[in-house]
């Protein structure tokens, strides 16, 4: 049987329509995957929240988190540790001190003024399907976005910028950094103003900013005892 033009171009046409309505169902059956993986990551992320906040509560906890998670509780330590570096450091300390500043700066800004502003995601401390179990231990409620979490975020972009460029200075004992940074993390979930993935969110983009400014410090800086920088300028 011979085909006449008229009926090719129709099959054309219309194995054209079949194409884009099997794309079009292909795509349509990926979102809707997508949206089932979602929808039981945040059903995790709630069950987790519910184990760190109320199940796994002590008395101990209670008292430490809220403190822990509080600037006058970490700011000194940050502030001595500054102290450390331009006493023992000098220019380079200045100028360790220098990038410290600028990793907190940068994760605050991408957590808080980006991330949180694109991405909107009520606190576990203002949800009402909480009401009915939740632990607060804040004296307020934050209102802006829970995702993600800054603390996570400036915390561990400071400890891994630390342990990029103080390792062979501390040795073994800087991973301290990275224990200190989660249990501050994990104190934001204890008192109920941020869900785990916040945290994990904010861990992320610590890691990669700090990892970023600790190998610009270290290509391009790096810490030098004061003899050391004498005998470079006098070169």
């Amino acid at each position: 049987m011979k085909l006449n033009s008229s009926t090719i171009a129709w099959l054309k046409n219309n194995f054209s329509c079949f194409r884009r309505l099997s794309f079009i169902n292909g795509f349509c059956l990926i979102l809707f995957s997508i949206y089932n993986i979602m929808h039981k990551i945040v059903a995790i992320d709630k069950h987790v929240f519910k184990l760190i906040n109320y199940n796994w509560h002590n008395n101990f906890f209670d008292f430490i988190m809220p403190w822990l998670r509080n600037a006058e509780m970490w700011s000194p330590f940050y502030f001595f540790l500054i102290l450390i570096m331009t006493v023992n450091y000098k220019k380079s300390g200045w100028w360790w001190v220098a990038f410290f500043i600028a990793t907190v700066v940068i994760t605050n800004y991408i957590s808080s003024n980006i991330i949180k502003e694109h991405i909107a995601r009520v606190r576990p401390c203002n949800n009402p399907e909480f009401a009915g179990w939740i632990r607060v231990l804040v004296g307020y409620l934050p209102m802006n976005s829970s995702f993600v979490s800054s603390h996570a975020a400036n915390h561990f972009g400071l400890a891994m910028f630390s342990y990029l460029s103080l390792k062979k200075e501390f040795g073994k004992w800087i991973v301290l950094f990275f224990v200190w940074a989660f249990a501050i993390s994990y104190a934001q979930i204890y008192v109920g103003v941020h869900y785990p993935i916040d945290v994990v969110g904010g861990t992320f983009v610590g890691l990669f900013f700090g990892y970023i400014t600790g190998k610009l410090f270290n290509n391009y800086f790096g810490l030098r005892q004061p003899e050391t920088e004498l005998s470079v300028g006098a070169n």
